[in-house]
Parts: structure tokens; sequence; C-alpha cells
């Protein structure tokens, strides 16, 4: 059982956060051994309207708009959210000369971190919910005592949905460091 755990909620937890980090990596070492560092600067920007637009899923989940299949939303906000921050770290690289732009970028990554543990642990409680009525429907269980029994575990089920209650503070505060940031940046360019 443990192996099981490991394999299929830690794992892919780690692969994932880990190659978003190797990515960034590789990126930056590339940019550097083609002398075009100068790229990275640039890359805050496709990466901001990225995350910017995985929020399509939030607000159709909100009904702010209408169109759009939720779960196809949630995969792409995933896979956008996902991409956008690989090119704010490249952007971000190695260099630390910007307090404020730092803090945005651990802000993004604990975003990053809360958003795939909620997708894990909702999907692991999905699934343990669904195996556990499975069982008892096999049992032979009538309607009553199937959600007598089921009680508790849908209740724990819902409890877990309400991650993002913790999720959207974290990426509230990413908007807004990653906002001050930006405008940081548009005070202090250098224009001339």
């Amino acid at each position: 059982m443990q192996a099981k755990l490991l394999s299929r909620e830690v794992l892919p937890f780690l692969l994932a956060f880990t190659a978003l980090a190797l990515a960034a990596l590789l990126i930056d070492a590339l940019l550097h051994a083609f002398n075009a560092v100068w790229v990275g600067r640039y890359l805050g920007i496709p990466g901001t309207l990225l995350i910017l637009g995985s929020f399509g899923y939030s607000l159709r989940k909100r009904k702010v708009i209408l169109s759009g299949s939720p779960v196809r939303l949630l995969r792409l906000h995933e896979r956008m959210a996902w991409l956008g921050s690989l090119l704010v770290l490249v952007h971000a690289g190695i260099h630390f000369n910007a307090i404020l732009g730092w803090l945005a970028v651990w802000a993004m990554l604990i975003n990053v971190a809360s958003g795939l543990t909620g997708k894990f642990l909702l999907e692991r409680s999905r699934r343990r919910l669904t195996d556990a009525r499975q069982k008892m429907i096999q049992q032979g269980l009538s309607a009553e005592d199937l959600e007598e029994r089921m009680y508790w575990d849908s209740l724990t089920f819902d409890v877990v949905k309400q991650w993002r209650v913790v999720h959207f503070p974290i990426a509230l505060a990413f908007a807004v460091l990653a906002t001050a940031h930006i405008i940081a940046i548009f005070l202090f360019w250098g224009w001339k």
C-alpha cells in the first residue's frame, strides 16, 4: 500500500515540481550558453500572460464566463500555469537584484505547490470515495445503508474540496507581489 501511495500520489507531485525547476535551469543554461541571456529578461511577459490566461478556469467555475467545459478548462489551467511559471522562473534566472521580484517568484512557487497539492489530494480523495462506494454496493447494501455509511467519507471529501480556501489567498498574494513588481519595473525602467 505504501508503494502504491508513493507511486500514485507523492511521485507525480514531486516530478511535476522537479520538472518545473529542472526545465527552468536548463533553459537558463541554454540562454547563457548561446549568449542570449537578454531573452530571459522578456520571458516574464508571456509567462505572466499565460498565468493570467489560466484563470479562465476560475472564471468559469465562478460563472463569470459561461462557455467552456470545466474539466477541459481545468486541464488548460494546469498546463498554462505550469508553462507560465516556467517562463517566469527563467525570467527570474539566478539574478538576485530585485527583492520584490523574488518575493513574487517565491509566492508563485508556493502557489504552484499549493495547486499541485490540491490536485493530488482531491484526486486521491475522489478515488478512495468511489472505491469505498463500489465495495459497499458489491456487498449488497441498501441505498439507505450506503448513504449512512458513506456520510463521514462524503463529509471528509467535501472538506478536502475546500483546499481552494488555502490556494486562493496564496494566489492573491502572488498576484499582488507580481503586480507590484510590474509597476516597479515601469516606474524605474530606463525609458531613454
